[in-house]
């Protein structure tokens, strides 16, 4: 009987790149948040990257129209042709770059179309560079597939965005694919596009692939959305339905890829995914429609106007913002003010103060304990009551 049990242990084990994948640490955030409000607390949320304004109603109404007038089996592998011819219109009509349907792949979210564009471009001992901090998923999702993530440290006088300079005094032999995102979750900030086509240029030269996460693409402020595609077609483009066009959990994202690689993305797509979820494929027809884009510029305004409120208010919090976000929704503050450990201090304020916070150590290891990350996916009246809340736990 020892030796059975013995034999279960080493087969329950974990494998050893789990070693390498944290908690997603906004994720335990929330939870706590949710413990809290079971037990009669208000808390105010602004830890969760997700838009607080419901999926416009006539995305739902072609979703429900769709499953009563047709069976929701598989689609093709790259998703629905209607979808992506409409993609492909949208990137002509919004963002002003010619981007032809048969290099459109549609995902179950963002998160696949990372892991698809990461399957195929690297491999094991190969290295993918980022900037540093950023979304803890593009590190987990290198070493997922068995490639070396290679974070590198930014700061405010690069507005916190891996530059042309930083990844040249960076490179190291091995690196297969660099990622860079405009926006930017944590920091909200921009690649100009004489950035994106410096990182082009290095890429193409030293053998890389260049991966664009530009799932944030449609909220920025104060200027027009841009896309890398506009500098280069040889990117790798993660987008989403997500966030601009607010439909979070209906799973649906696309990549937009290189010339000659549709094939290789559809082989593993196929195998991985089957195909990404049938009646969300139907909906984001809806979502691309101009009455639907109406809505969404709407909410974009309302989202700007947060943010400006949210600036002009923090500084009487002691939490400095050392680079202002040009789009998503987030705020990254510099702590180090009011607490030597944004851990401790983002814990203080939910416990204390029942406002959610997400502190730094989600996004990398360039400083996390000096910094929070804010999201303004609230009312304005809802934002000024956190400022509130803080500034007495900080007073």
């Amino acid at each position: 009987m020892p030796a059975r049990r013995a034999s279960i242990r080493a087969v329950e084990r974990p494998a050893n790149r789990m070693q390498r994948i944290a908690p997603f640490e906004v994720m335990e955030v929330l939870a706590l948040a949710q413990r809290l409000e079971a037990e009669g607390h208000d808390v105010i949320h602004l830890e969760v990257g997700e838009p607080d304004f419901p999926t416009p109603e006539r995305v739902v109404e072609a979703a429900v129209r769709a499953m009563r007038a047709q069976p929701m089996g598989y689609t093709p592998a790259l998703g629905l042709p209607a979808l992506r011819e409409a993609i492909s219109g949208w990137y002509r009509s919004a963002l002003r770059v010619d981007v032809p349907a048969d290099r459109i792949i549609v995902t179950a979210g963002s998160s696949a179309a990372l892991l698809l564009a990461l399957g195929v471009a690297v491999g094991p001992g190969d290295r993918v560079a980022m900037g540093d901090p950023g979304y803890p998923c593009n590190r987990h999702f290198a070493s997922f597939v068995e490639a070396d993530p290679l974070l590198i440290p930014t700061g405010p006088d690069t507005a916190y965005q891996l530059t042309g300079d930083l990844l040249e005094r960076a490179w190291t032999p091995g690196i297969r694919a660099v990622i860079a995102a405009s926006p930017s979750n944590p920091t909200g900030t921009l690649v100009p596009p004489a950035e994106w086509a410096r990182l082009a240029e290095l890429c193409a030269a030293r053998g890389a692939v260049l991966i664009a996460d530009e799932i944030y693409q449609g909220l920025t402020y104060g200027r027009e959305p841009e896309t890398v595609l506009s500098v280069t077609d040889r990117a790798v483009v993660v987008n989403s339905f997500s966030k601009y066009f607010q439909m979070t959990g209906w799973r649906l994202g696309w990549l937009v890829v290189p010339p000659g690689w549709t094939r290789e993305v559809e082989k593993l797509a196929q195998n991985l995914f089957i195909c990404a979820p049938a009646p969300a494929q139907h909906a984001a027809l809806a979502a691309l429609e101009p009455e639907t884009l109406v809505i969404l510029e709407e909410r974009r305004a309302e989202l700007h106007r947060r943010r400006d409120v949210l600036l002009a208010e923090l500084p009487r919090t002691g939490l400095r913002v050392r680079a202002v976000p040009e789009g998503a929704f987030y705020v990254y503050a510099d702590s180090s003010e009011v607490a030597p450990d944004s851990f401790a201090l983002a814990a203080r304020l939910l416990r204390d103060r029942h406002v959610a916070l997400t502190p730094g150590r989600d996004f990398g290891i360039a400083a996390p304990e000096r910094h929070v990350r804010i999201a303004y996916t609230q009312p304005v009246d809802r934002l000024r009551e956190a400022v509130d809340r803080i500034s007495a736990a900080l007073a």
